[in-house]
């Protein structure tokens, strides 16, 4: 099984995870966005760039935060017009897969 690579980069450069966290707390914590927009803001970027090991990873906080299958599927395919077909390729079967099980 291979290695959750956040725990990879946490055991392999400590300081610089903890510097990384510091900086998403600091994201998190700012009040201009709902955690619900930020999510779905998120999955759009990392769908945009065919990251679907990060979209699978947050589409749970989306649906904690409130986020709708719908909500979801409509951020990932409002990256078709950045960066094609890409990220509804690579990322919407896990959407899709997470809300209905």
């Amino acid at each position: 099984m291979q290695q959750n690579p956040m725990d990879l980069f946490q055991k392999e450069a400590p300081e610089v995870a903890a510097a990384f966290n510091s900086l998403i707390v600091s994201l998190v914590d700012r009040k201009g966005l709902d955690a619900k927009t930020k999510q779905l803001i998120y999955i759009a970027m990392k769908a945009a760039m065919g990251d679907d090991m990060a979209v699978r990873a947050h589409v749970p906080m989306a649906k904690a935060a409130g986020a709708t299958k719908e909500e979801v599927i409509d951020a990932i395919l409002m990256t078709l017009t950045v960066s094609g077909i890409r990220g509804v390729v690579h990322c919407l079967p896990e959407v899709v897969k997470q809300y209905d099980k």
